[in-house]
């Protein structure tokens, strides 16, 4: 219990951070933080009851500069919403593709990967997509929000009170 997630806000709201509960606990004892949610439970000490948060809001806002995103699958897969570009299919499963293959003067770009189910990269091989008569769900592009922050894909499905915390695009 004391190692559940625990999401942690800027005093703006925005996402900043996955602690483990025990530190959520010790951030709200000194003052430093609020609990917002609270659905897993207490944890008891020899002299005071607990309420293990679920998401806390910092106490003062943390200034931090906006990084660049690095091409990497990591960003990719976020990019395209854990979603396989040629199918529609969000599973967990994904490869990176290039539109254009390397082979082929395609070159290791935002403009130029995409994510992909198992079953549509083996399908479209070394082929363009209009070769392998597969579509795009959408022309692969740089990420262009401002989030700098992601959720895990596992939390997505999991953590539904975290859903009104999170910009709209996670």
């Amino acid at each position: 219990m004391i190692n559940l997630p625990v999401l942690v806000l800027n005093y703006s709201y925005e996402p900043l951070n996955i602690c483990q509960a025990r530190r959520a606990i010790v951030l709200i004892y000194r003052g430093k933080a609020e609990m917002l949610e609270n659905d897993s439970g207490f944890i008891h000490s020899a002299n005071h009851i607990f309420q293990v948060p679920s998401v806390i809001r910092l106490a003062y806002m943390i200034k931090r500069p906006r990084p660049v995103h690095k091409l990497t699958r990591f960003e990719v897969f976020n990019r395209d919403h854990h979603t396989c570009q040629y199918c529609g299919k969000a599973i967990r499963q994904l490869t990176l593709d290039h539109v254009i293959p390397r082979y082929r003067g395609g070159e290791h770009t935002w403009e130029n990967v995409v994510s992909a189910c198992v079953l549509c990269n083996r399908h479209k091989a070394g082929k363009t997509p209009q070769e392998a008569r597969m579509k795009l769900m959408r022309p692969p592009s740089p990420p262009h929000d401002n989030h700098s922050f992601y959720i895990p894909y596992h939390y997505l499905q999991t953590r539904t009170d975290w859903q009104k915390y999170l910009p709209t695009g996670n």
